[in-house]
């Protein structure tokens, strides 16, 4: 009789296999086997208590008929799912399906799977931690709660089809805080005055008649300019030279959530295709040595490093990159993470020999990324501190105090795994006393800028600090909110759509802890102290339950209708269902009644008079007139009969800049095009003359060619057509 092992995974099983022999049958449950029902609640509540009513779904009951066959034949059977509450529930219910005790079966955790590691695993088995199935339970029980509730209720008082959460909805108010912060925003001028001093060293004002300059102390131009003028005609002398040493510290290895943070930032992976990649590394790739999962659990919140890797990477870094590279102790890191499980390890290579380099000839493409990523930031996590020398260098004359910064990287440390990216900025050698000539004064205008939207990868990092949602729900809860179409990721930027601003506002007023971040921050610490063996679960559900089900009860009447879609009588052109009239923040639209599945929106068109319809000719497709619109990229002419006919021309009418072309001698004009606006002869295509930048009648001192007006480096200049010389702007230019 052969002992039997359940993972959930059938890579992971393939892996795990090929370390034991013929001893062992490794199965996979390929997940969980039992689950709350799709359709139903599935939750009874009882003179105070909740009943899950677990089902087993059709694609799973193969599978349990033949975990229960080779059980019966089995002489151990062993659970080995993941090290995490999820994995610990999904073993529960492996232990419950297959008719054991869950008390009783044997559960083998790893936190590698490498052929050690499994072995190492047989020898200590511990039992099913109920805490943490209950902890699970308590979550995926709060979760259906609250989405089988709350769902239906913002559906019938918003829109057909839209979903809440007790994480989702939470995330969703952030993204949508901070859109508002953004419409809202208005930005404030200001200046500051910059200077090259001789030898070409760029100094900034820093004390002006003794008071501090600092970001936003000069928003008055004049006032700028008047310390500018003041400052033409004094002489300075360097005051002070300050020299420190700075460590630039090394980073930690990689979580969960800063894998994901540096994946999409460096490698442009979305949270969803790092967490895809490295599964599949962890659950076995082909390597120089067999089949074997090449680095540690990868959904973790902790950034401990076992002892035996520490020393393994400690003694390849001496080998390769000498002692000097090796700190005097192991590094130690301690993660900040709320309710962090510290037991567990960070994520790391299993084996340091299977270097980037020669995992080339085994992984594909996004895998080799993703591996020498977490490769490299764990060889760099134990090497020593970069060394630099900083220098800051003040000026001084009569009224004026100004600086200027450098740096020079002394030893790399660190660096030499990772790269260095940022370019040192050293300063001639100075002395104090020493005068220094005025070359160059100018105020330079600014003006603040709106914060920034979230990318995918800042998203996380705001969760994650704010305790809101455990490594394994960061990637999900952000491909919810795509899918369920209140977000869209537009260049990398998370932008809310026009429903999430309603469901949030119907939420904010009448179901405020469900979006309140401390809210939910601290249902998650609840939920870790079940884990712990600290709360009662089926005491934290009945806290939670009864208000928020009264709230549910009395909103269904108390919550006015938000509902703006007026029938139009219209069919939708690309579905056949009814348009309908809906209002925004940017006024009223005619939309599909079907959205979010058909998106379709019907264009305003702008009415022509009969003689600019006329004007503009019959469609050579189907003969209705062409009118003039408005479109992203300015005026066009389309076909009337539009959506049935797309045809679509350039308006010829273009905007003259009373500039003689330096080719042909006829106008140039302002264009544009799909790129954006462009500048070019009105004689095109016989005269090929072309410009990004907007040409002006400033003539080029070299070549006599026209020159351009427009922005480098923070300055405005003139710069030639033809030959690219630059000149600076004057103010009075």
């Amino acid at each position: 009789m052969k002992n039997l092992i359940i993972v959930e995974s059938p890579t992971k099983a393939k892996t795990i296999k090929q370390f034991l022999g013929k001893d062992y049958e490794v199965i996979a449950s390929k997940g969980h086997i039992r689950d709350l029902p799709k359709r139903t609640m599935g939750i009874k509540y009882e003179a105070g208590e909740f009943i899950p009513e677990y089902t087993i779904d059709s694609d799973h009951k193969s599978i349990v008929d033949e975990l229960i066959k080779l059980t019966k034949k089995s002489k151990a059977v062993y659970i080995a799912t993941d090290e995490d509450r999820e994995g610990e529930a999904i073993g529960y219910h492996i232990a419950v399906a297959i008719g054991k005790k869950p008390d009783l079966l044997p559960r083998i955790v790893f936190h590698e799977i490498t052929k050690s590691a499994i072995l190492d695993s047989l020898k200590s088995p511990r039992h099913i931690d109920m805490d943490k199935v209950n902890a699970q339970q308590a979550r995926r029980l709060l979760d259906r709660l609250v989405g089988y509730n709350l769902s239906p209720l913002i559906s019938s008082k918003i829109q057909r089809g839209l979903s809440a959460g007790r994480v989702q909805s939470s995330a969703l108010k952030i993204i949508v805080d901070r859109e508002k912060e953004i419409l809202n925003f208005k930005p404030i001028t200001y200046y500051t005055i910059d200077t090259i001093m001789l030898p070409s060293t760029p100094f900034e004002l820093v004390e002006y008649n003794g008071e501090k300059i600092q970001k936003l102390s000069l928003q008055d131009k004049k006032e700028a300019n008047c310390i500018v003028e003041s400052i033409k005609n004094s002489k300075f002398s360097i005051i002070n030279i300050e020299n420190k040493k700075k460590k630039s510290a090394t980073p930690p290895p990689f979580m969960t959530s800063t894998l994901q943070q540096s994946a999409s930032s460096i490698l442009g992976f979305s949270p969803s295709r790092t967490m895809q990649n490295a599964q599949r590394l962890y659950e076995g790739v082909m390597t120089h040595k067999g089949t074997m999962g090449v680095i540690t659990y990868m959904r973790t919140d902790s950034l401990n490093i076992a002892k035996v890797a520490q020393d393994e990477a400690r003694s390849l870094i001496k080998k390769q990159y000498g002692d000097k590279y090796v700190p005097q102790k192991p590094k130690i890191y301690t993660t900040k993470s709320k309710g962090a499980q510290e037991a567990h390890e960070a994520i790391r290579p299993t084996l340091l020999e299977f270097t980037p380099e020669i995992a080339t000839q085994y992984l594909k493409n996004d895998e080799l990324r993703l591996y020498s990523l977490i490769y490299k930031r764990f060889l760099a996590s134990q090497m020593t501190d970069a060394e630099f020398d900083s220098q800051n260098i003040f000026i001084a004359s009569d009224n004026a105090k100004l600086k200027a910064s450098g740096r020079k990287l002394v030893f790399d440390g660190f660096y030499k795994v990772l790269g260095n990216e940022d370019k040192d900025n050293i300063l001639p050698n100075f002395k104090v006393g020493e005068i220094l000539e005025l070359k160059e004064c100018k105020a330079v205008k600014h003006e603040t800028e709106p914060p920034a939207r979230f990318s995918e990868a800042s998203m996380i990092k705001t969760l994650e600090s704010l305790g809101i949602g455990r490594p394994s729900t960061y990637a999900p809860t952000i491909t919810l909110l795509s899918n369920r179409d209140y977000i869209s990721i537009e260049k990398k930027q998370i932008k809310p759509q026009e429903i999430a601003f309603k469901v949030v506002e119907l939420l904010e007023e009448h179901f405020f802890e469900i979006v309140d971040s401390k809210f939910t921050a601290n249902l998650e610490e609840k939920l870790d102290d079940i884990a712990d063996g600290k709360q009662d679960w089926q005491e934290l559900l009945c806290r939670f339950y009864e208000p928020f089900i009264d709230k549910i009860k009395s909103g269904k009447t108390s919550i006015k209708s938000q509902k703006l879609a007026l029938p139009t009588g219209e069919e939708c052109p690309m579905c056949g269902k009814e348009l309908v009239k809906r209002s925004s923040r940017y006024g009223e639209f005619v939309g599909c009644s079907g959205y979010p599945k058909c998106k379709f929106i019907k264009k305003e068109e702008k009415q022509e008079t009969a003689k600019e319809v006329e004007s503009f000719g019959e469609c050579e497709k189907c003969g209705l007139p062409m009118i003039k619109k408005v479109g992203r990229n300015g005026e066009f002419i389309a076909c009337s009969g539009y959506p049935k006919c797309k045809n679509t021309k350039t308006l010829t009418k273009q905007e003259s800049l009373d500039i003689k072309c330096p080719k042909c001698g006829g106008e140039i004009l302002q264009r544009r095009s799909k790129r954006g606006m462009f500048y070019g002869c009105a004689n095109y295509p016989k005269c090929d003359f072309i410009s990004n930048f907007k040409p002006t009648n400033k003539k080029c001192p070299k070549c006599d060619f026209l020159m351009a007006s427009r922005t480098y480096r923070g300055k405005e200049v003139y710069e030639c057509i033809s030959c690219k010389e630059r000149i600076i702007k004057e103010e009075n230019d």
